[in-house]
């Protein structure tokens, strides 16, 4: 078979090096005669093994020795749930920041559990920047500061890290992390869905303040409360062991590609060449602010909306795809991460190319 280009926002393109290597080991792990989703999760080869990821995701983000990093189920939602569940302490507001689809989907979740101050939102020009420092009403008796530093849906990205004084700062990064160096010490707590970034649809990652950990809200499930999870190494129940499996040698690719600051200069390459096609095109356009451009997920629009259907059929024809534009925004979108090739961005480029002279000469 040919493999072809995927360009989904995820479940995202993997490694084809790891899907090789996970192909090898799929019917006997190492040698002992079984597969590694048949492996108890409390077996010593299977805790090495889950040992090995976390320390590697430590060593790519360089963690600090007072975080915990949790390996969960449920998906980056369930996120918007334990995050004040876990956080809020005995405070009754939290400030949220929104930008998107996302933003909106973690407010809505978390007003269940508090009163939610929007300190800054950009839905006034449909969600196609991020606001600036100065242009944040935080409140400093907030419990935490919510944000997504980069929105899936709108290809809109954060060009800084908030600065919330003592209140602690929370970011869904699912849509960037292991893109490029962050300085984690910033955060109070990191999550981010595996699907995108880290590895398969299942697996959760969390990263939170050890100081943060223990003070949930009452009636707060067991398998929703961080200190459960890091008490027990993230096996307080039966975890997502291929996942995380796979995310660990994803992990040992990153650290192959030169870690988070090899993939920083690959990913912000290829994103400069995308949007350099769509710029000095008058075919193509991207709505979102220069500043706020999204390195992982670019959307793009044709001059003629009539075309789209086609150049979907057409691309898909060529080998590329998952280019439809999400429905709530429309259009196309190309997520480049750290898995897609930089070949993969230069052929979608020959490709848009060669369509709009098809199109532009039949006019």
């Amino acid at each position: 078979m040919i493999r072809k280009l995927n360009f989904s926002a995820g479940p995202a393109a993997l490694p084809e090096e790891v899907l090789k290597q996970a192909q090898e080991e799929m019917l006997d792990w190492h040698g002992h005669g079984l597969s590694i989703m048949e492996m108890s999760h409390r077996s010593k080869e299977y805790v090495s093994v889950a040992e090995q990821a976390e320390q590697d995701l430590r060593d790519l983000m360089q963690v600090p020795d007072n975080y915990k990093i949790l390996f969960l189920q449920g998906g980056a939602t369930s996120q918007f749930s334990m995050i004040p569940m876990n956080l809020l302490r005995d405070k009754k507001t939290a400030d949220y920041i929104n930008t998107g689809v996302w933003s909106k989907k973690a407010i809505e979740e978390a007003s269940r559990y508090c009163n939610v101050n929007i300190a800054a939102t950009t839905q006034h020009n449909n969600f196609t920047s991020a606001p600036s420092q100065d242009q944040l009403q935080l409140n400093p008796e907030a419990a935490y500061v919510h944000y997504t530093p980069n929105e899936t849906i709108g290809g809109v990205e954060f060009d800084y890290i908030p600065q919330t004084g003592d209140v602690p700062l929370v970011a869904d990064m699912s849509s960037t992390i292991l893109s490029r160096p962050i300085d984690v010490s910033r955060f109070a707590l990191i999550y981010a869905g595996a699907q995108k970034n880290i590895g398969p649809a299942g697996l959760t990652v969390v990263i939170v303040r050890e100081d943060l950990l223990g003070q949930t809200l009452p009636g707060t499930p067991t398998m929703f409360d961080y200190a459960v999870h890091a008490a027990a190494d993230s096996m307080n129940n039966t975890p997502p062991t291929y996942g995380w499996y796979l995310a660990g040698l994803i992990f040992q690719w990153l650290k192959r590609q030169g870690g988070v600051e090899g993939m920083q200069a690959i990913n912000q390459r290829k994103a400069e060449k995308l949007y350099q096609a769509i710029d000095q095109s008058t075919f193509y356009a991207n709505p979102v602010a220069i500043a706020n451009r999204s390195w992982m997920n670019v959307p793009f629009t044709l001059a003629d909306a009539a075309l789209d259907k086609l150049f979907i059929e057409e691309s898909e024809q060529a080998g590329l795809l998952n280019l439809k534009g999400h429905r709530s925004v429309g259009g196309m979108r190309a997520s480049i991460y750290n898995a897609v090739p930089e070949t993969a961005v230069d052929s979608l480029i020959e490709f848009m190319q060669h369509f709009e002279r098809k199109h532009v000469e039949n006019k």
